[in-house]
């Protein structure tokens, strides 16, 4: 049974306000896997013991627990596919999330990061678990292109990184859903010492993208399915743009660059 099946079978046995709650997930269906208790509290018109109540009504422990299982059904859905096609399915996702990213590129928005990361005296780039990977990823570009940046990808080595960070220093951070807390409490500190931050998240209106002073969107959502290649080629088509974007902002001739970084690392190759 869905869960859409299982709110219409519960649903007459609902209180008043119970019913609120039940509308308005009706409504929103899958979504409910990014919404919050806040969000649906405002959105429903009703309190935290009411959103409860109406879980465990339905037969969950909680909030988050119905959110586990609809995750779990929608993924379920979306990875049923013939065996000899799931290498296709698994490719049309992936031009789905460029495709998708591409559509979100707010053009005021890396013109004006592109700008803040040409004038910063320090730059930083925070993220944690996957999106740590692509903040080292993005370190890694950047040099190729003649800016030194870095990534820090420990809680405790950002926070102390960001404590030192001043007016025209710039943080880049990383969080799919906006609401990773170690990477929220780390641009916080930076953002408090007048650091120019950069989000590079889903959502506009999560706690890391108000957060900061510039945003850059991904399109893909992930719960379930944390980590996924998705996600990662989402976050690394933003990370090219910015690089590729800060050599043309800045008319940078970085052939004779990438000739030097190459001429570094030839003699490492075996024979």
């Amino acid at each position: 049974m869905t869960f859409i099946q299982l709110i219409q079978e519960h649903y007459p046995n609902l209180t008043k306000s119970e019913k609120k709650v039940a509308d308005y997930l009706l409504t929103i269906k899958e979504k409910i896997i990014y919404s919050t208790m806040g969000d649906i509290k405002e959105m429903a018109n009703v309190g935290d013991a009411t959103i409860v109540r109406f879980c465990q009504k339905l037969g969950f422990s909680g909030f988050a627990d119905l959110k586990i299982e609809v995750a779990k059904e929608d993924f379920s859905r979306s990875h049923t596919t013939e065996e000899h096609t799931f290498y296709d399915t698994i490719l049309e996702n992936l031009f789905d999330a460029l495709n998708s990213t591409r559509q979100l590129i707010n053009e005021k928005a890396l013109t004006h990061a592109i700008a803040e990361i040409t004038n910063a005296n320090h730059l930083y780039v925070f993220g944690v678990g996957s999106s740590g990977n692509t903040s080292m990823n993005l370190e890694n570009m950047f040099l190729r292109v003649g800016v030194h940046c870095k990534a820090v990808v420990d809680p405790h080595f950002q926070s102390q990184s960001a404590s030192l960070l001043g007016k025209n220093d710039v943080v880049i951070g990383f969080s799919l859903s906006g609401r990773t807390k170690d990477t929220y409490d780390s641009l916080q500190i930076a953002k408090e010492n007048g650091a120019t931050i950069i989000a590079v998240t889903n959502y506009l209106s999560s706690p890391i993208a108000k957060l900061s002073d510039i945003v850059l969107q991904t399109s893909i959502e992930e719960f379930l399915d944390g980590g996924s290649l998705a996600g990662i080629i989402s976050q690394l088509y933003i990370c090219n743009v910015l690089v590729q974007g800060y050599e043309i902002y800045n008319r940078i001739d970085t052939i004779p660059l990438r000739e030097k970084a190459l001429r570094s690392i030839l003699g490492k190759a075996i024979e």
